[in-house]
């Protein structure tokens, strides 16, 4: 992982995860994080991807991590804890309603992190997300 905190992230559907794994992580070298048989992260060139799985080819409207539907395609930033923090009072004291409200994701678990999901006027998702330890952002 790269030195820096503050990184780009992007979840986005495709019709295989092995087939991605391929792709992102052998021909393009991309390291490989977590994942499950609906998803696979990618260290993407310091900045973290997140491969879903769509089986039909289509868009997802969601996917499951963590036990949670996610909303995918998304993407956002994983920021420093003091700046997620001071983006959740922003948005809050905007009134911005909240898709997740910011909460805890993957408690005691590898990758531990706060995030929150919203949408923009448009109906784009964002997620916002600071890792407890940033150096697990693309752990296994």
């Amino acid at each position: 992982m790269s030195g820096n905190i503050n990184q780009f992230h992007l979840a986005f559907p495709v019709r295989d995860v092995d087939e991605a794994r391929r792709f992102y992580g052998d021909v393009m070298g991309c390291p490989q994080g977590r994942s499950d048989v609906t998803y696979q992260d990618f260290d993407f060139f310091g900045h973290h991807l997140v491969a879903h799985i769509s089986a039909d080819g289509e868009p997802l409207q969601t996917g499951k991590f963590d036990g949670e539907a996610v909303p995918v395609p998304h993407f956002g930033m994983n920021l420093d804890r003091s700046r997620w923090e001071a983006l959740a009072r922003r948005l809050k004291d905007a009134g911005v309603a909240f898709h997740e409200e910011p909460h805890l994701r993957l408690k005691g678990k590898p990758g531990q992190h706060v995030t929150m999901f919203l949408f923009d006027p448009s109906g784009n998702a964002l997620e916002f997300k600071s890792f407890d330890d940033p150096e697990q952002t693309f752990i296994p």
